[in-house]
């Protein structure tokens, strides 16, 4: 049996496509819809599972140790990913001690875990994107959502679990079943239907002397790299430790809204507008993944080009389709 965690968000559900693709229907998929009008909800529509638990109750069956079911593998993606909200005590319960208590019952029961870390933890790249786990330490999140993960990445090494799990630290995650995000949904996403009627999109200004406007990168990785990746880690049981999940590669702003008009068939006419302010102080200008360590491990497939990515992805936002 495979646990899903986050299975009705954009990762989680995704995960379950490509399980299911595989022939994988004895899943066990957790998640807190709120009611039957949760947009999430349509990401699980078509979706092949054995149950769905609610978040709350499967945390209390964990905590009792009432969890019965032979878990061979749990892909742990359910966390808060807002990189805005300002609740210390939220991102503590709902990201971390979530996480650990996960972990935890992982631990006990002889199954495997993954779960999702971020590239949020390295705040502003001072002390670059290396995944190596004794520079982990040292990094200063910028966010707390950034925080709540370098908490438990920190929780992983000071118990010494590092052998006994995975974790990915996903840099700029796009792609379908992401329509439910609201404000955090992708640049692609949120831009598509304006480049499409208006012929125009709009990029923030940069502040940083060392960046032109749109000029600010980013590692964009397509969610079906992603999760090719997490499919590799679950078979391969004997890789454990903290990775980055990235291309290796940063682009800038305006290459992703090139590649959007190039997608749509439009002339590129990008805006640059002014940033929040509440942002200005906590903006990664630069993410870039060291994928040494993986293609280490042994993970050798290409990685989507973001100009191949946006093409896919917009055959899905064209008609608003899921994954």
């Amino acid at each position: 049996m495979i646990v899903v965690t986050g299975a009705a968000g954009f990762i989680g559900s995704c995960l379950v496509a490509e399980l299911n693709s595989l022939g994988r229907h004895d899943l066990i998929v957790v998640d807190d819809l709120m009611g039957e009008d949760d947009p999430k909800k349509k990401n699980l529509t078509g979706k092949r599972y054995q149950r769905y638990y609610d978040k709350a109750e499967y945390l209390k069956l964990l905590k009792r140790d009432q969890f019965d079911f032979d878990v061979d593998c749990i892909l742990h993606m359910g966390a808060c990913s807002s990189t805005t909200l300002q609740d210390a005590d939220y991102f503590k319960t709902n990201n971390f001690e979530y996480t650990c208590t996960v972990a935890q019952w992982a631990l006990r029961n002889n199954a495997r875990l993954i779960y999702a870390s971020s590239a949020a933890t390295y705040g502003n790249g001072e002390q670059g994107y290396s995944d190596d786990e004794s520079l982990i330490p040292m990094l200063k999140p910028l966010n707390l959502y950034g925080e709540s993960k370098q908490s438990f990445d920190e929780w992983v090494l000071a118990n010494g679990y590092q052998g006994k799990m995975t974790g990915l630290k996903f840099f700029n995650v796009f792609g379908p079943n992401e329509y439910h995000k609201g404000d955090m949904r992708s640049v692609v996403s949120k831009a598509y239907d304006r480049v499409v009627s208006e012929g125009k999109i709009s990029l923030f200004k940069s502040y940083n002397p060392k960046y032109k406007d749109g000029e600010q990168a980013r590692d964009f990785i397509y969610v079906k790299d992603a999760v090719d990746v997490v499919m590799f880690l679950m078979e391969a049981a004997s890789i454990n430790g903290i990775f980055n999940l990235g291309t290796g590669k940063a682009r800038t702003w305006n290459d992703l809204a090139r590649a959007l008009f190039t997608a749509v068939g439009r002339t590129p006419n990008i805006e640059y507008i002014e940033m929040p302010e509440n942002l200005q102080s906590r903006y990664q200008y630069f993410t870039q993944a060291d994928m040494a360590k993986l293609r280490k491990a042994g993970y050798n497939k290409a990685f989507t080009s973001l100009e191949d990515a946006v093409k896919d992805y917009c055959s899905y936002l064209s008609t608003k389709r899921f994954w």
